[in-house]
């Protein structure tokens, strides 16, 4: 998911970060909205911030100008909302390319469309839409964060291949072997991914158990998996 610093077209950089900059701008109000009116929640917060950077921060190498890793976006966006995700994925995408040389500054308006914009969305949405259907607190947080981890990926794979086409068979042709090879990584890290989220959650659940329930994340009962 990190494209790598120049990889992209300059109109593609520039496209993308303007695509970004209103999603960033909205989830600093939510934060800075939901802090005024609870201060208590800005440990968890911190909590869904360092899952981010850490799990991220774990790469492997995949296609090439790019990489395979969790995003551990979806820990934030089940507590948090989705917007709130796009300024954490801004600081933390922003901290690698400087410290860590993951993704890089020309193309940080992509990774965080692709990780912190289309991720944390989809987390939300699948988890809301599993807790609709009555599924579990434990199965709701896996889909959801493992969910949200390949869609983040599929993302990243339209984005290449929309900058780079296959000379035959054009976009489709060029998503289709991105998203390939980045399968053969990424399906299982985000098996991974969702478990390790559930893992966190259920602790969340047990030690913050009115945190969670104040924030319409879980009930009385969902302590368990």
């Amino acid at each position: 998911m990190h494209i790598m610093e120049g990889f992209l077209p300059v109109t593609h950089a520039i496209g993308w970060s303007a695509a970004s900059a209103p999603f960033v701008a909205y989830g600093l109000y939510t934060i800075n909205k939901r802090i005024r009116e609870k201060p208590e929640q800005r440990m968890l917060l911190g909590v869904a911030a360092a899952f981010t950077f850490v799990l991220s921060a774990l790469k492997l190498p995949s296609v090439t100008g790019s990489c395979s890793h969790p995003t551990g976006t979806g820990l934030g966006a089940i507590l948090f909302g989705p917007a709130a995700m796009a300024p954490i994925g801004l600081v933390v995408l922003l901290f690698q390319a400087i410290l860590l040389a993951h993704g890089g500054l020309t193309t940080l308006g992509a990774n965080i469309f692709s990780m912190a914009v289309v991720g944390p969305f989809a987390a939300a949405a699948i988890y809301r839409l599993a807790k609709a259907a009555k599924l579990p607190f434990g199965p709701s947080i896996f889909l959801a964060a493992s969910l949200a981890d390949l869609l983040t990926y599929i993302t990243t794979s339209a984005q290449l291949a929309f900058a780079f086409p296959d000379p035959a068979g054009g976009f489709a042709a060029s998503f289709a072997k991105f998203a390939t090879v980045f399968a053969i990584t990424q399906i299982p890290l985000a098996i991974s991914e969702g478990l390790l989220t559930v893992v966190v959650m259920n602790a969340l659940a047990r030690f913050n158990a009115p945190e969670l329930q104040d924030m319409n994340v879980t009930t009385v009962l969902e302590v368990k998996i």
